[in-house]
């Protein structure tokens, strides 16, 4: 039973960064029907942003969690103004453009903040400063640190935030204008441009949450850490249906959840031989499983209406 409630603690910080990452996937697409795939990039940037930030305040007479404050304001704002200058100069003169055209140049955006990254940072694991208390508390027999906890907090927080604005703001409201017509919200005063750029705004700073979230939480940063997050945050997006915001926090989760047990699982039977090591597969897995049994996600796919 300790194993198993420390196999879901794991799973569950794991699930909210994933959750974080897959909005801006699933926001981006159901605005503009596009799979950012350097959406995981941005979500490195984040990080090392914040470590150098961390990093520059180390011998600064502050609390740690007021340094992790500013490097992660610092990553919100570097991300924010990235995403934009992307959608500005690689996604907006191609938005009329067949659908393989800005997909392979989200691939291609992908491969060149990796390589900007690697010169700017160098190809090195750093290790990220250990800014809040490590010291676990017991939790019927799991334990849990700071630093998880921030993070579940934080998740709720963001996720809760965010469908606050989504639902109940004018600026969410011109997004799902947007999203269900662009043409009948720019003849109702939406301005299309303005709200696919907001989009873009709000995607990469929930991505530098969960870059900041990540590097505290595993220790290190390096400038490929995005490419398998972002993968699998698309996993979780496509679990919960791509275009739901609903589903693509439900799809993280669930998706944090099933790494956990799996490996956990696997460890167990193995007599501890296997384990960490094939976490990995299992977002792969359930792609394919969704994609063959329900390919519009658990929560359904939102399809607008463009004609």
């Amino acid at each position: 039973m300790d194993v198993l409630l420390q196999q879901i603690i794991n799973g569950l910080v794991l699930g909210s960064m994933y959750a974080l990452l897959a909005l801006g996937y699933t926001m981006v697409y159901g605005i503009i029907n596009l799979i950012n795939f350097a959406h995981g990039e941005v979500l490195m940037v984040g990080a090392l942003t914040s470590w150098s930030v961390t990093t520059a305040l180390e011998t600064a007479p502050l609390p740690g969690w007021v340094k992790l404050l500013i490097g992660l304001a610092a990553a919100i704002v570097v991300c924010v103004a990235l995403n934009l200058t992307i959608e500005r100069l690689a996604y907006r003169p191609l938005r009329r453009a067949p659908r393989l055209a800005p997909l392979i140049t989200a691939m291609g955006m992908s491969l060149l903040l990796q390589t900007l990254a690697m010169m700017i940072w160098r190809p090195t694991y750093k290790a990220y400063p250990s800014l809040l208390p490590e010291d676990p508390y017991d939790l019927w027999g799991a334990s849990i640190n700071v630093t998880q906890i921030a993070i579940l907090a934080v998740t709720a927080v963001t996720l809760a935030a965010l469908m606050l604005l989504v639902h109940r703001t004018p600026l969410g409201r011109a997004m799902r204008a947007t999203a269900e017509n662009p043409r009948v919200a720019q003849l109702m005063g939406v301005r299309p441009d303005r709200v696919i750029a907001a989009t873009f705004a709000l995607g990469a700073a929930l991505a530098a949450i969960a870059g900041v979230m990540w590097a505290a939480n595993y220790g290190t940063v390096q400038h490929a850490m995005g490419f398998l997050p972002g993968l699998k945050a698309f996993t979780a997006a496509v679990f919960g249906g791509i275009g739901n915001l609903a589903g693509a926090m439900v799809g993280g989760i669930l998706l944090g959840l099933i790494e956990s047990l799996g490996a956990g699982y696997i460890g167990e039977w193995t007599g501890g031989v296997l384990g960490s090591q094939y976490q990995d597969i299992f977002a792969f897995l359930v792609l394919i499983l969704v994609l063959t049994l329900r390919p519009q996600g658990l929560l359904g796919e939102r399809v607008a209406d463009r004609a």
